[in-house]
């Protein structure tokens, strides 16, 4: 049997989309390997979002050339593969395919047109001054296909515990700063019969989480259906114990989401909100499409209809044109809403962005740019770590997922906290009552509350 490794970077879609790769070589005869040691097809899936993220990936596919000695056919996915294109097969050294993400049916069959290339044809006589052909270096397949949902595709995936459910592909926003839009291609909405009949079938194989996965997850709809009509739906699967979902826009984030969130026993008292920036004239350069009081009476509508919900969101600075003054907005939004947890970065330049084309002189120095970053994380920092020892001594509901990397087991509260605690395999898939005995300011440690209560009758 052929072996495939696929190794991912980036986003939530970026793993589902992984999941979907290795779905549709199963179905040609592959086995998925941890480790691209002996496989035959090496798979790099990539992101987009920010220059360092692609030259990570550069240089990883350089150290991947070592597992070629048994002829590996080495290939480039996803958004960085459909924003660079050809230019990738001279750039990462030795790649034989660069594929973006439309195309993934074609995969089984580009694999096996790499392989008839790599075959040197019969030799022919060659008249006096003229010269054999090059063979191509790679292929390319690239574009995007307007009705491309990947409906019918069984993803092999990665876990028995929770599955990525994608509803939604691409993106019709338009952010000053994203190449999302020019790598994904236009907004496109998978049908509900098709969603509810994938999560009825997840919990009938005992998944009991799902999360609904799109570029901007609440723009979702279908004919009559709307976003908060699917939630409802999916979170009353039977079988279904947890349901999340992300990314939402701010600018589509309604009040009957909040009433479907807060109806929901299912749906977890969890949300990631990307804000982005805390001062209007900045988001209005960004293109986000609300201003900072819209963003905040929405977080308390959440705060308000589900009491002790867990936020995190998304923060850019040094955006081109952010003055000290906007920056400070932004700190000073962190310290009020007082997120559980954020995804902080400093601006990355993408070729191809409206962001682009403002006036050089607007760019922010990188140095500058560094210092506001690493402020903003340690304001963040602070404010988390209070949040969690707040919380040291609660009891909470998690699922377990995994074996911790220090022992025990490792799993997730509903409010999307990593809890690790001591207890045997056998826990994995299954609901345990846990009680927070302690924190790294990020994490928890915790203690099965059965153990705990027999260790004190013990005493």
């Amino acid at each position: 049997m052929k072996k495939a490794y696929i190794e991912t970077y980036g986003c939530q879609m970026n793993i589902s989309d992984s999941e979907l790769m290795a779905g549709i070589l199963a179905e040609q005869g592959f086995v998925s390997t941890d480790t691209p040691d002996d496989a035959d097809v090496i798979l790099v899936n990539t992101c987009a979002i920010r220059d360092h993220a692609e030259q990570r990936v550069i240089g990883r596919v350089g150290q991947l050339q070592q597992f070629r000695r048994g002829g590996a056919v080495v290939g480039v996915t996803g958004c960085m593969a459909q924003r660079m294109g050809e230019s990738l097969l001279g750039r990462a050294g030795g790649v034989d395919l660069v594929m973006g993400p439309d195309a993934y049916r074609q995969l089984p069959q580009k694999l096996a047109d790499v392989s008839a290339r790599r075959t040197p044809p019969p030799a022919l006589p060659l008249a006096h001054g003229t010269h054999a052909p090059q063979q191509p270096r790679g292929l390319t397949v690239l574009g995007f296909d307007p009705h491309e949902n990947y409906e019918g595709v069984a993803a092999k995936r990665v876990s028995a515990v929770s599955a990525w459910v994608p509803i939604q592909r691409g993106c019709n926003y338009r952010c000053t700063y994203c190449i999302v839009p020019y790598v994904r291609g236009d907004e496109k909405n998978r049908d509900p019969r098709a969603i509810l009949a994938e999560v009825r079938q997840l919990a009938a194989d005992g998944v009991p989480e799902v999360t609904l996965l799109g570029q901007t997850v609440n723009s979702w709809e279908h004919g009559d259906w709307s976003f908060p009509r699917l939630l409802r739906e999916v979170a009353r699967v039977d079988g279904i114990r947890r349901v999340r979902f992300t990314s939402p826009h701010p600018n589509g984030f309604t009040r009957e989401l909040v009433e479907v969130m807060a109806a929901e026993p299912a749906v977890c008292r969890q949300l990631h909100l990307p804000v982005q920036a805390g001062h209007d004239r900045t988001l209005k350069r960004m293109l986000r499409r609300y201003t900072v009081a819209e963003y905040l009476e929405k977080i308390e509508w959440v705060r308000a209809a589900m009491p002790g919900i867990a936020l995190s969101t998304d923060v850019i600075v040094a955006f081109p044109g952010e003055t000290e003054e906007e920056y400070e907005a932004t700190l000073e939004l962190m310290r009020h809403v007082r997120y559980d947890d954020a995804f902080l970065y400093r601006y990355s330049e993408r070729e191809g962005t409206p962001a682009t084309r403002l006036p050089r002189d607007q760019f922010v120095p990188e140095d500058i740019g560094q210092a506001r970053l690493e402020r903003l994380i340690e304001t963040h920092r602070q404010i988390q770590s209070e949040i969690y020892h707040a919380e040291v001594g609660r009891v909470e509901e998690v699922l377990v997922e995994k074996e911790g990397r220090r022992g025990g087991v490792q799993g997730r509260t509903a409010g999307n906290k990593v809890v690790t605690f001591d207890g045997p395999a056998s826990l994995i898939g299954t609901f345990a009552e846990v009680r927070l005995t302690g924190t790294s300011g990020s994490t928890f440690s915790g203690e099965l509350v059965e153990s705990a209560e027999l260790a004190e009758m013990a005493a």
